[in-house]
């Protein structure tokens, strides 16, 4: 009876934690670019319970059986998935087609740190360079890019042009595996995994949407929601067993 407790509470944990994923998703639906992330559950390993008091001379104890804690969170994993493309007439907006793998590479003030994101919703800041919305440098083959305006073209692997001449190419990095690349905030993510070269193509005038599926992730939050709200009952129902158990058949 006990055990069902641990069983039910841990489980709570577990969709607790789910909770505040989908929520973190459902939040960030209109955040360009943004990918979202997926709770994956795995059976809680099985553990020995032992009565560590009983036979002292057995460093062990005595075993009293298995022990399993229901399902813990294994893995939160991030879904690279492309998102939907959407025009917008803006020169500053860029996106990556055709390549789940391949980031724009941006760059921070006093921070040798590279970092790579998917939101292409650019802007130029006082002194004529491509920043991020939050004003962070976008890198090009040649360092930060620098631009005269906003009256440019951008070419499908990344060239920019302006006034006809060649002013830089975006840096696009594309990795093998994205799954070793962290989420930083600010839909930034960093990593060091294997690169390899940019196989998609670069679109200008376009946006790339966040990959989330609200409907999707409402249907999770319900179904999540039932099954906390099971759980629940399952606790209260073995406190009440466990209340007779002490306050009536204890005076039997």
């Amino acid at each position: 009876m006990v055990r069902g407790l641990y069983t039910s509470g841990w489980s709570m944990l577990a969709l607790n934690k789910k909770m505040d994923v989908i929520s973190n998703n459902l939040a960030n639906v209109n955040t360009s670019g943004y990918k979202k992330d997926i709770v994956a559950l795995e059976g809680f390993p099985k553990i020995l319970a032992d009565r560590i008091h009983d036979n002292t001379d057995i460093p062990r104890g005595v075993p009293v059986g298995e022990l399993s804690f229901s399902n813990d969170v294994g893995e939160v994993y991030t879904n690279f998935e492309q998102g939907n493309l959407v025009k917008t007439d803006n020169t500053l907006d860029m996106s990556i087609k055709d390549e789940d793998r391949a980031f724009f590479t941006i760059s921070r003030p006093g921070d040798n740190q590279r970092y790579y994101t998917r939101d292409g919703s650019f802007k130029l800041n006082a002194y004529g360079q491509l920043v991020t919305a939050k004003g962070y440098y976008v890198l090009g083959e040649n360092g930060i890019i620098q631009l005269n305006g906003s009256d440019f073209a951008v070419y499908n692997d990344g060239t920019i042009i302006q006034d006809g001449q060649v002013i830089d190419s975006l840096l696009i990095t594309q990795f093998q595996d994205p799954s070793t690349l962290n989420k930083n905030g600010e839909n930034l993510l960093t990593g060091a995994g294997a690169q390899e070269p940019f196989t998609g193509t670069v679109v200008q005038n376009v946006i790339e949407q966040s990959n989330v599926d609200v409907i999707r992730e409402m249907v999770d939050m319900i179904a999540l929601m039932r099954s906390y709200e099971a759980n629940q009952r399952i606790i209260t129902s073995i406190d009440e067993t466990l209340d007779r158990a002490v306050n009536e058949v204890g005076r039997v």
